[in-house]
């Protein structure tokens, strides 16, 4: 059991928030008192769909039971649902009375749906560099509503709170941008438009959280993903002619539905040998974990993730062998030894124009996200109680399904 570095003014005040619980005070989070205090705080009361709720309901009381978080974790987390709540109130307002957004069909789309740490976050920010194509910014994501009314206070406080997420998160943990960049203005994987439906990977990836994580995979995520494609088509009537660069893991375990939602989508998966990507992941799960619970289990962690990665491989296999032309396969040896001249071909491959402007947009983007501008990314198979042997029994398959090399 380990845990990553942490400011000790937070190590302070989860001690003084521990004696308040021990006399009443931080009580388990309350999914009817967040409900009402949504609809209070917006005087709006739909919701969009009783789905929603029954999942928020689930997630609250895994969270109560299984996540063990200290105070700072559990007053995050509640604000966090509330967040969600609203938000989610707000566009439901905004459609109904914007009919016609609803009914706007959305340009092309291309859906990055890599296994976690195989470059996904550099391909995703090199394509969306693209002048004729975007992706969702986590500004966007705090407030959809405001990005497109262009309210001007509104759109301020969107970014206030995003720089504040941002902020927060390199203050709680200091190690976790060497892990991964968040950046307010750039794209920002779209799994944070999920989370207004409460299912969503993004819970087990902070959290302990095995009893929802088992309910999420038995759901139908049709009416998640409806949700998430209105809230596209909100941010897509903001502006001309767009056209998205979508990313996220989360997307694997469920591309039968995705291709359902986007018909004319192409997805895109990069591979990477597993004997890397999953110790590095679970290290980000350790990481953001370790922000909200003085509990993290790193072999539990790393036992859930196999487990987890195991499902989304063979999942996303099966709707590939029935939709064969709709892939794209990168690798991420080629994208980050050759990434312009792989953009060109993903290009190529897309049919759309990579002229001088495109290819200046990239290399601008490459210079500005150059590999561990923060510092080296540590990790290793042993920390996690994994070895290599048992990475190739449960991924050997894969890796050699998609050619993928050994990696020293």
């Amino acid at each position: 059991m380990i845990l990553p570095s942490r400011p000790v003014s937070i190590g302070l005040l989860n001690i003084v928030g521990g004696l308040g619980r021990s006399i009443g005070f931080g009580k388990a989070i309350d999914a009817e008192k967040l409900i009402d205090r949504a609809r209070r705080e917006t005087g709006l009361t739909d919701f969009d769909g009783d789905y929603a709720i029954e999942a928020l309901k689930v997630l609250v009381d895994s969270i109560n039971a299984e996540a063990h978080l200290t105070p700072i974790g559990q007053a995050i987390q509640r604000r966090r649902l509330l967040s969600a709540l609203i938000v989610r109130l707000q566009i439901r307002e905004y459609l109904r009375t914007n009919q016609g957004v609803a009914e706007r069909p959305l340009s092309k789309v291309l859906i990055i749906a890599g296994l976690q740490r195989t470059g996904t976050t550099l391909l995703h920010r090199l394509i969306a560099s693209h002048p004729n194509f975007r992706g969702i910014t986590a500004a966007e994501a705090f407030d959809p509503v405001a990005t497109v009314t262009k309210e001007r206070t509104k759109v301020r406080a969107a970014a206030r709170q995003a720089g504040t997420y941002v902020k927060a998160l390199s203050f709680l943990s200091p190690d976790f941008k060497l892990i991964h960049p968040v950046d307010v203005y750039a794209p920002e994987e779209d799994v944070l438009l999920l989370d207004l439906s409460f299912m969503s990977q993004a819970p087990e990836a902070m959290m302990r959280v095995p009893s929802y994580s088992k309910w999420l995979e038995t759901r139908n995520h049709g009416d998640a993903y409806t949700h998430f494609h209105r809230t596209l088509q909100l941010l897509d009537s903001g502006h001309s002619d767009t056209n998205w660069a979508l990313k996220s893991p989360h997307h694997m375990e469920y591309l039968d539905v995705v291709l359902e939602h986007f018909p004319g989508a192409t997805i895109i998966q990069s591979h990477r040998d597993p004997r890397k990507t999953m110790p590095s992941f679970c290290n980000m799960v350790v990481h953001s974990m370790g922000i909200f619970s003085d509990r993290v289990n790193v072999e539990e962690i790393a036992a859930h993730w196999v487990r987890k990665v195991k499902r989304m491989i063979q999942k996303s296999i099966e709707v590939r062998e029935r939709h064969p032309n709709r892939f794209i396969d990168v690798s991420y040896y080629d994208l980050v030894s050759r990434p312009i001249e792989v953009l060109a071909e993903l290009w190529d491959q897309i049919g759309t124009d990579f002229d001088d402007s495109a290819r200046r947009a990239a290399q601008l983007c490459l210079s500005e996200n150059p590999k561990d501008r923060f510092g080296k990314h540590q990790y290793q198979l042993s920390d996690f109680g994994l070895d290599v042997c048992a990475i190739e029994r449960e991924f050997g398959a894969y890796r050699k399904m998609y050619n993928i090399p050994i990696e020293s």
